[in-house]
């Protein structure tokens, strides 16, 4: 249909930051190997629009997280999936890719393959990116065999996804983690070994720009991504620097603002009167943001991508979080596994701090945070660990180039989770 139409149409969605990388690294993946020019439509951020898509809303309209954090949001939600069906059947796609978000991205998909169905039409081929997380819930794998009614094929970014998936019926390939790809943006060297997965800033550029002294210390907070999830932690991390002024000569903190133009203006307003002294750095630059973790002493996370990049920039780290109430207690119900973040998911154990749930307290938070400071131990056994979990998060070289489709091995001599999920979508849109 691509040849026919002389052009392949990919109709792509992401709703959080995260993705908006994800998906501007595969739309340019795409264009660089697709034999037929590049028409993309949908939903995405400012990253995935200087890649040419013209995105039908803000993303920031579907970026909720949670079960009952939906419910305010609920009636926007509904228009935002109604008119995102609309649009994609109208745009007559040839693929159809979802990143992540998979409480709007699985409704998305399951009512267009339903509207397609109901057309008596030939449907798309589904892809999402990012497995649900399957494996930390009760129930979880056996959901799996449902999405194969509307998901054809899943890109998976942790190295036990992918035979779950297949096992259960979905067509899966494990592609890596995404944020390894920060490595090669930042112009380091392309045939960097699995072991020296890592990213080194300028720290004393950076302090010296800032007006950071020498002998201070730094504590880098990243408070997340949607604007429900900061306004709930970054009170908790305020409270927590309080706590630790009066512990440090000299204490600054980063916060690392995410590109959503909500939580800009609520950090913004709420840093007004901040604790210590404190430095803004807006998202969307890899170079500032692992300049800025290289000047800093330890990093207070909320959880989510930022734990991996943490081990990138091989800088230790405490990860909180918390939620409304009701999703606490459905989590508690549910959750089968004790840990939140990917390193400590890995390797089995507790090798990052987590303050979780009730247990998320400035108190202990603070408690934590002098610990990594001053305890070169436990710092170290971070660092070490760092090594064991990129190299878990990144497909050894002979199974990639084994997957890689002949006539495209040529075109990319760099196996990122980008280039290979969009060779896959490529070989999925062939005719067979």
């Amino acid at each position: 249909m691509a040849a026919k139409d002389s052009e392949l149409r990919v109709f792509i969605v992401s709703g959080e930051v995260s993705g908006d990388t994800i998906g501007s690294r595969l739309m340019a993946s795409l264009k660089g190997i697709s034999p037929f020019p590049i028409r993309f439509a949908g939903v995405g951020g400012p990253m995935m629009s200087k890649q040419g898509l013209k995105p039908l809303f803000p993303m920031e309209d579907i970026a909720v997280m949670g079960i009952w954090e939906l419910l305010p949001h609920l009636n926007k939600f509904r228009m935002r999936l109604k008119e995102t069906i609309e649009a994609a059947f109208l745009f007559q796609p040839h693929v159809v890719l979802t990143i992540d978000s998979k409480g709007f991205s699985f409704r998305f998909l399951k009512q267009l393959r339903a509207r397609y169905s109901q057309q008596g039409l030939v449907s798309p081929v589904h892809h999402h990116f990012v497995a649900p997380s399957f494996w930390a819930w009760k129930g979880g794998e056996a959901r799996l065999k449902g999405l194969t009614e509307f998901v054809d094929h899943v890109f998976c970014i942790l190295p036990y996804e992918e035979e779950v998936c297949r096992s259960n019926g979905l067509a899966a390939t494990f592609v890596g983690h995404p944020i390894l790809e920060d490595v090669l943006e930042l112009n380091l060297e392309k045939n960097t070994p699995q072991s020296e997965w890592k990213v080194k800033g300028n720290s004393e550029d950076f302090r010296s720009k800032n007006g950071i002294a020498p002998g201070a210390t730094v504590i880098s907070l990243l408070p997340g991504s949607r604007l429900q999830e900061v306004t709930r932690m970054l009170s908790i991390f305020s409270n927590t620097v309080e706590l630790l002024k009066h512990s440090f000569s000299e204490l600054t903190t980063i916060i690392h603002v995410a590109p959503n133009q909500h939580v800009k203006d609520y950090i913004s307003r709420t840093t007004y009167n901040w604790p210590v002294s404190v430095k803004l750095i807006p998202g969307g630059s890899p170079h500032l943001k692992y300049d800025a973790l290289s000047a800093s002493r330890v990093a207070l996370c909320t959880s989510g991508t930022v734990a991996v990049e943490m081990q990138l920039a091989r800088l230790p780290c405490v990860v909180a979080y918390r939620a409304h109430f009701l999703t606490e207690w459905f989590i508690c119900w549910k959750a089968k596994i004790p840990f939140i973040s990917i390193p400590n998911i890995l390797l089995d154990s507790a090798i990052i701090p987590e303050a979780l749930l009730q247990a998320c307290t400035p108190a202990k938070l603070a408690s934590l945070l002098m610990k990594l400071t001053l305890d070169e131990g436990l710092r170290e056994k971070q660092i070490v660990a760092a090594e064991k979990v990129l190299s878990l998060l990144s497909p050894p070289q002979k199974i990639i180039e084994n997957r890689m489709p002949q006539d495209l091995r040529w075109k990319s001599p760099d196996y990122t989770p980008s280039m290979i999920g969009a060779s896959t979508i490529l070989y999925y849109a062939k005719p067979r």
